[in-house]
């Protein structure tokens, strides 16, 4: 019986031993991330909560008051304000419609095209695709206002080559067209994104599921439409929610092209490009750094409650097609 409570009594200890050790606290953790997380606090985290407080005040003279609401409040409803709020918010809404309704559509499409596995030179075709995505804002801004200018532009020669002379117009000068045709430029440089993402979820779908449908006589279209889309739908949300932080944070493209006034006459005004105005000030409008926080600080509202509703409605239906 003694050598019973001897083992007993190391099976204890050992547990014991276990247990302390498991209890331990992992600090190499907090050595990896400690330089991330710093580094990210300092160029996101201070300078958005720094943002915020520059929202609630104003400048009087060398001295910062606080205001409340006041500069929300003047954004949205001062007549020398509000209108150029309203129509920067309109036009962004229409800039993230089109990218939702163009971009994501002919991304997919293209994914799926280009995961056949008999067409050939896919690999080329998906480096066509994907090259505009690296390209700088300033030079898609700059090529692109070359190629459409009326005056040395090669649109009007090539419309002119295929007997559609009439159909080209200014695009860039009107402000019917100006703000679509910049949108139809952001589709173009960006739609290797939703296209690369779709292409490795649909790669990730098991081949037996694929051979099931096949022997149940599911094949071409069929295929893709009830059994591959369904699959992929968790990848299509998540291009739909990063198109639509992208699109509310835009600026560099329309200031390329259409400079900060974003003309003509504010029709490419987005809230990136407004905020920016307000913020440093342009020609003879001065700057205001807190009415320009104030605009940023709704910029991030915007956005927070999008990817909120994405989180907690959207993405929890989309669970149940995961595998």
């Amino acid at each position: 019986m003694l050598w019973a409570a001897w083992f007993a009594q190391g099976i204890h200890g050992g547990n014991m031993q276990t247990t302390v050790r498991k209890q331990r606290f992992k600090w190499h953790i907090v050595v990896f991330l400690a330089p991330a997380v710093l580094v990210y606090s300092a160029i996101m985290i201070f300078p958005m909560i720094d943002t915020l407080r520059l929202s609630l005040f104003t400048q009087e003279g060398s001295k910062e008051v606080y205001v409340g609401l006041k500069n929300f409040q003047t954004l949205f409803h001062d007549p020398n304000w509000s209108g150029q709020f309203w129509n920067a918010l309109g036009n962004n809404v229409w800039f993230f419609i089109i990218h939702m309704l163009v971009q994501n559509p002919i991304g997919i499409m293209l994914a799926a095209i280009l995961s056949v596995p008999t067409l050939r030179f896919a690999a080329a075709y998906r480096t066509v695709v994907i090259v505009p995505t690296i390209l700088s804002f300033v030079i898609v801004g700059f090529a692109w206002k070359l190629i459409l200018s009326p005056l040395w532009g090669i649109a009007p020669g090539i419309l002119d080559a295929i007997g559609l002379k009439s159909w080209f117009h200014p695009w860039l000068g009107k402000e019917e067209y100006a703000l679509t045709t910049l949108a139809l430029i952001s589709v173009w440089q960006f739609i290797g994104i939703p296209m690369m993402l779709i292409y490795a979820a649909l790669l990730s779908i098991p081949q037996e599921i694929l051979e099931a449908a096949e022997c149940d006589g599911i094949t071409g279209f069929s295929a893709f439409w009830k059994v591959k889309l369904p699959l992929i739908l968790p990848s299509i949300g998540i291009i739909s929610i990063l198109t639509f932080v992208g699109n509310f944070n835009s600026f560099d493209l329309i200031y390329v092209a259409q400079g900060p006034v974003a003309g003509p006459n504010y029709s490419t005004d987005i809230l990136g490009t407004f905020m920016y105005r307000t913020f440093f000030g342009y020609q003879l409008q001065l700057g205001d750094q807190n009415l320009g926080a104030a605009i940023a600080s709704v910029m991030f509202a915007i956005i927070l409650v999008g990817v909120c509703i994405y989180l907690f409605t959207v993405q929890r239906r989309l669970r149940r097609y995961q595998f």
